[in-house]
């Protein structure tokens, strides 16, 4: 993969997750770059550089939380997330929250 298809798949995120949630304040960090030695990593091409977009966390506010719990919450971005993940994100760190939270 090269560093473009990295940025894909972090765009890619954004885009599902801004119109499916309608967020307030939406933050899609890409850390494939700290797990770049792993051996998930070393096994997928062009990820040992750490260019592989296999790792995220998201930060991201909606109403679409509101009165949800946590695990309602990270069960709702596996879901819209479900293509990603299938295709080789490796990670997702989520941090959802409702507004004034």
């Amino acid at each position: 993969m090269s560093e473009q298809a990295e940025i894909f798949v972090g765009d890619a995120i954004k885009a599902k997750l801004q119109e499916a949630l309608n967020p307030v304040s939406l933050e899609v960090i890409d850390e494939s770059h700290k797990h770049a030695g792993h051996a998930h990593a070393v096994m997928r091409p062009g990820t040992a550089t750490g260019h592989g977009g296999t790792h995220f966390h998201v930060k991201v506010v909606s109403e679409a939380f509101k009165g949800k719990s946590r695990v309602d919450r990270h069960r709702t971005i596996n879901g819209l997330l479900q293509q990603e993940l299938n295709a080789g994100v490796h990670a997702l760190a989520i941090d959802a929250k409702a507004p004034g939270e």
